[in-house]
């Protein structure tokens, strides 16, 4: 083998391993919101749904021509270790019409004498009830600033979408639970896990 067609060689070998270091550092880079819209879309992990008040107009009349079934909701409130905040659902449980708008509250107090800002991250169980699970107004779609020892209510303003009931994996789940977790936020130097 001449020694030209032995450096072509190693050139091309030496091109295509950038190329693939390139394509995974890429692909690195991506993942975090590709793996994003993929729980939004599909409700993986218990990722719930944001909805338009159109959108709950329209599973409202749906859910009334499925015959007022009801489904019970779970309400469950954590708080991550080093968060200084009591945190807990106003009712523990409730049972909703399917297709119908509900709204629930949770309370949250900051019992440090410092204000801090927080981030709710959130899911459902059972996992294949995300894609049905719809939030119109949630306090997590924002962070919640709270001043020393205060107590705010927040709400939050939701739907189970009627398509629930023509799924064949989700027949016979008879509660969902919608638990949060609040974090600090990101800018006073914590990140919320996942």
């Amino acid at each position: 083998m001449s020694t030209a067609t032995l450096e072509n060689r190693n050139t091309r070998t030496a091109m295509f391993a950038f190329l693939g270091a390139l394509a995974m550092l890429g692909l690195g880079y991506a993942a975090v919101p590709l793996y994003d819209l993929f729980c939004r879309v599909t409700g993986f992990g218990g990722t719930t749904q944001r909805a338009t008040e159109a959108q709950a107009d329209l599973a409202a009349r749906m859910g009334a021509s499925a015959g007022g079934k009801e489904i019970s909701i779970r309400f469950d409130a954590t708080t991550a270790g080093d968060m200084p905040w009591t945190f807990k659902p106003v009712q523990v449980t409730e049972k909703v019409q399917i297709g119908q708008r509900d709204l629930a509250f949770y309370t949250a107090r900051n019992d440090s004498d410092v204000p801090i800002t927080g981030t709710a991250t959130f899911n459902v169980e059972p996992e294949q009830t995300g894609k049905y699970f719809n939030k119109i107004q949630c306090f997590c779609f924002t962070e919640q600033t709270l001043q020393p020892g205060q107590e705010i209510r927040m709400p939050v303003l939701y739907y189970v979408d009627p398509a629930i009931l023509d799924d064949e994996n989700a027949k016979g789940v008879e509660q969902i639970t919608l638990s949060y977790t609040f974090h600090k936020a990101i800018d006073q130097g914590e990140k919320p896990a996942s």
